[in-house]
């Protein structure tokens, strides 16, 4: 991971990582400053919540949860390592294959000489076992071949059925890449891919592409008040009830923290405005119940940025420009919907 902070910063974030480090006894290895330098500086949430829940509840970092806690943020070179462990394996099995076609076709070629120099025995016979011995010969050899397509078919169902595995553990490589681990709806990376994709079609086909952002309202003072763990549960039931709320071509995307996204193609402002109100009606009339101790945690609720693509202009247009229509929503007391239209007329004025 690289950084971009400024001197000043940098060494603040650097001082405070080592103290909470020491204070939890943490070895100072390269990978544990790694995690501890994010954490203080905020730039991973779920990394932050996932060390505040380990003190909450007393846990000691022991080398296996400092290891723990790198691999489930820092994991771009052990995936690529697997996938490249992966990549191999395809390509050993691909070789063995291309050897077995190899050597059937050896065995062909073979067996069409041992054809070849039958016809001449059995043509040039000149009794009945001269005949006999030609034949037998033929038939010994149609029975090799036999043997070796046998074989070969053998193999090559075995290789398939590896290959085939090894597809599908790179397909699976893919969507956890691509997945948010708590939520299981797109992660931020895939929100990117999904934005830069769609913004291209839009443009291609002349239709409209509309995005929106979501933040759960007072979500830090939930968690304090109820914990990390009910509040991952929060996330989760968010997610699940915004992927409910859309349709089959619209993506739902967790973007970081508490914010969500949804990108909704061949949607004008007007329809992306309806959407994020029905998402919000969704989520501010379900009651939260803690289902150990049947605790009634009342309700959340949602603010809702919408903004629309201008064809043509970076993506970061577009989601600055719904970001700040979702912190205008906040702004304007929360649980509401708040488009880009509105953001323009506050900057109507006479002259």
């Amino acid at each position: 991971m690289i950084y971009h902070d400024a001197l000043e910063p940098a060494l603040d974030y650097a001082r405070q990582a080592l103290e909470k480090m020491v204070g939890h006894n943490v070895p100072a290895t390269p990978s544990n400053f790694t995690v501890w330098y994010t954490h203080v500086s905020g730039r991973e949430p779920d990394l932050t919540r996932m060390i505040s829940i380990l003190i909450d509840n007393n846990q000691d970092f022991t080398e296996a949860v400092c290891a723990d806690l790198y691999a489930k943020f820092f994991t771009s070179t052990a995936t690529d390592d697997t996938l490249h462990e992966t990549t191999a394996r395809i390509e050993a099995e691909l070789q063995r294959i291309l050897g077995y076609v190899g050597d059937a076709g050896e065995g062909a070629s073979e067996y069409g000489k041992t054809l070849a120099s039958a016809e001449g025995d059995i043509l040039g016979a000149k009794d009945v076992d001269g005949l006999k011995g030609a034949i037998t010969k033929v038939l010994s050899e149609t029975r090799k071949m036999e043997k070796v397509n046998m074989a070969l078919e053998n193999q090559l169902a075995e290789s398939t059925s590896e290959v085939g595995q090894l597809r599908d553990d790179l397909e699976d490589m893919r969507k956890e890449a691509l997945t948010d681990a708590l939520t299981g709806i797109a992660n931020r990376k895939l929100f990117d891919m999904e934005m830069r994709r769609q913004a291209r079609d839009a443009m291609e086909a002349g239709e409209s592409l509309s995005l929106l952002m979501l933040d759960i309202d007072h979500f830090k003072k939930f968690n304090d008040t109820y914990g990390h763990q009910t509040g991952d549960e929060v996330l989760k039931l968010m997610a699940a009830t915004m992927d409910k709320a859309v349709k089959g071509a619209d993506i739902c995307a967790r973007y970081g923290g508490e914010e969500f996204a949804v990108i909704l193609p061949h949607t004008d402002l007007a329809g992306a405005i309806k959407v994020a109100n029905g998402i919000r009606e969704r989520i501010s009339t379900k009651k939260l119940m803690n289902r150990t101790t049947n605790e009634n945690l009342g309700k959340i609720t949602v603010s809702i940025g919408a903004g629309i693509f201008e064809f043509g202009e970076p993506l970061g247009d577009l989601l600055k420009r719904t970001d700040q229509s979702l912190y205008k929503a906040k702004a304007m007391g929360r649980n509401r919907v708040v488009s880009q239209e509105e953001l323009r007329s506050d900057a109507l004025d006479f002259d």
